[in-house]
């Protein structure tokens, strides 16, 4: 199975967040499933940072290829085909990050692992 993480359940998962659900720690653990994160999460992250909302123990470029490396992360870049399904969404969902992750679970056929109910109207797996 393909897992796209989203912003909360990456920074949750490397964090042993109790805000995670069993089901996603799980699927995210499991050894066959295929994890990613998208390239928008982490610019989403380095915002968060910059903005001092967010606080990390080392430099980011540091931080987060080191936590992927260790957690079995791949990164999902933003590909032109993810940016043209956001042409097609309806405007459920306004958030340009959210936008984008969940038009790459749409393309890519991954599960996006969200407690984020605000992606159900999408036609997207959503795992919680």
């Amino acid at each position: 199975m393909g897992l796209l993480l989203d912003t909360h359940a990456f920074l949750w998962f490397i964090t042993a967040d109790a805000q995670l659900s069993s089901a996603a720690e799980s699927a995210i653990r499991t050894p066959g499933n295929d994890v990613f994160l998208s390239i928008a999460s982490v610019w989403e992250i380095a915002i968060k940072v910059n903005l001092g909302k967010l606080p990390i123990p080392l430099p980011l470029d540091t931080f987060i290829p080191e936590q992927m490396r260790l957690n079995r992360v791949t990164v999902l870049p933003i590909e032109m085909q993810h940016a043209f399904e956001v042409s097609r969404m309806a405007l459920h969902h306004r958030d340009p990050f959210d936008r984008i992750i969940i038009a790459q679970a749409q393309v890519e056929g991954l599960e996006l692992v969200s407690a984020d109910t605000m992606f159900d109207p999408y036609p997207v797996r959503r795992l919680w």
